[in-house]
């Protein structure tokens, strides 16, 4: 299909943000809260991984189609990019950068041992030899020391350099590899693209030294990146605000910030990044407004809560199904809610208590106080089954066509809290600077 909009295009190092859509009805709302609170953040409109896309039956082409269908509605002419997320083989590449996706994602993360935090030394030398041949560079690292400018450093210590390379070794090359696919294909296509780098699907956080280690050999190995997403400290659950030490996430920020300045520059990524208030500001300031945010599920629970206040029935039928599935949807996520944490709906009769008790996701302030409603969690995890059963899936969507301007309103609003968090971390980054 031909559209007017400009098509997406590599963003660069300017501040950017995904605007994750799993329907494919978002894009006006997220326009409006771009237009209402966005100023000098770039915006990634067509965002989908390619387990979203498995789940919810939807075609690189459509993701694209639907955001650009919006775009042109909206007579948009700005710059915007299209991020094909979670890339991990080359038939991933194939199909996304086919329908026209700029911003691509490599998720190693089937490479990475995820046990290697807590290998004993013995194990871990016994590991460290099995991948010895396939990770010629880890003694070039050992004994050397990295001053940042954050005050932070790196101590490349043996015991360190042999744990990133059992852990991120392999996970390296794989990354690598698909990076140069990438490269072979835009180049056929001579088409501008560009790379964020995945680390972030771990249980332990991202060291130092395996950021710098990471970051360094991807870019020696001519990988076109602009942003690279670490697992940072504290908990990055699914549909929550960040939970954690505040002030110790912040010294974490500036000191990765600092590698990504001295081995790049590139963009600092935050992943699971809906609903992380609390944190905006500090990303923002750390990196000089060099970032990346991606949300994704966030404006999927927006879309139930326009079902909550236009169909209660159905509203409750949701709860239910997502209730039954949850068990089995939240395998692959990153969540505490448990079906006890939240009552059945039968036992909620107010519907606007129902919907603060699955739906509510703030207090009452600008910065976020990381209040949650205990069945937020339970409906994030369960989209891909509600959306693809064939009576409610069709049921939501007739809720949602029938009611845009509720769902742009909704978005909006939800949206508008996000961008003035990281505005006024740029403002305060700004005055810093000058």
């Amino acid at each position: 299909m031909a559209h007017i909009a400009p098509k997406p295009s590599v963003l660069g190092l300017t501040p950017s943000f995904g605007f994750g859509d799993r329907i494919g009805l978002a894009t006006p709302g997220h326009l409006e809260a771009l237009r209402t609170a966005g100023d000098g953040i770039a915006p990634i409109f067509a965002q989908q991984s390619i387990r979203e896309m498995t789940r919810t039956g939807r075609s690189a082409e459509q993701v694209m189609d639907d955001a650009m269908s919006a775009l042109d509605a909206a007579d948009w002419k700005e710059p915007h990019g299209a991020d094909a997320d979670h890339l991990k083989t080359i038939e991933d590449v194939d199909r996304t950068a086919a329908a026209g996706f700029t911003f691509f994602t490599i998720d190693p993360s089937d490479a990475v041992d995820q046990q290697a935090d807590d290998y004993n030394e013995t194990t871990l030398r016994e590991r460290y030899a099995a991948v010895a041949d396939q990770v010629t560079w880890a003694e070039s690292y050992r004994g050397r020391r990295v001053k940042l400018t954050s005050g932070g450093t790196i101590e490349l210590t043996e015991q360190a350099v042999m744990r990133a390379a059992v852990k991120y070794g392999l996970a390296v090359n794989k990354a690598v590899d698909l990076a140069l696919y990438i490269d072979e294909v835009h180049a056929a296509l001579d088409r501008p693209y560009e790379i964020e780098l995945s680390i972030d699907e771990t249980e332990q956080p991202t060291t130092l030294a395996e950021h710098f280690i990471i970051a360094e050999q991807c870019l020696g190995r001519d990988m076109k990146l602009v942003s690279l997403a670490p697992r940072f400290i504290g908990d990055f659950e699914k549909g929550v605000d960040y939970k954690g030490d505040a002030d110790a996430l912040e010294q974490s920020l500036n000191d990765h910030a600092a590698i990504a300045q001295l081995l790049g520059p590139y963009k600092i990524s935050l992943h699971s990044g809906s609903d992380k208030l609390s944190m905006y500001g500090a990303l923002a300031r750390a990196t000089a407004g060099q970032f990346h945010v991606k949300t994704a599920g966030t404006s999927y629970l927006e879309a139930l809560r326009v079902v909550a206040r236009h169909d209660e029935a159905l509203f409750r039928r949701v709860v239910d199904f997502s209730r039954a599935k949850y068990p089995t949807d939240k395998a692959t996520y990153h969540v505490s809610a448990t079906n006890e944490s939240a009552p059945p709906q039968a036992d909620v009769s107010d519907p606007i208590e129902l919907e603060q008790l699955y739906l509510e996701r703030w207090c009452d302030v600008p910065a976020g106080c990381g209040f949650t409603a205990p069945g937020r969690q339970i409906l994030h995890c369960t989209f891909g089954s509600v959306l693809t059963d064939p009576q409610l899936g069709q049921d939501v969507l007739g809720v949602l066509t029938s009611h845009p301007d509720t769902y742009a309103e909704v978005l909006a609003e939800h949206f508008a809290r996000h961008l003035t968090s990281l505005h006024g971390g740029l403002v305060a980054s700004a005055a810093v600077g000058s």
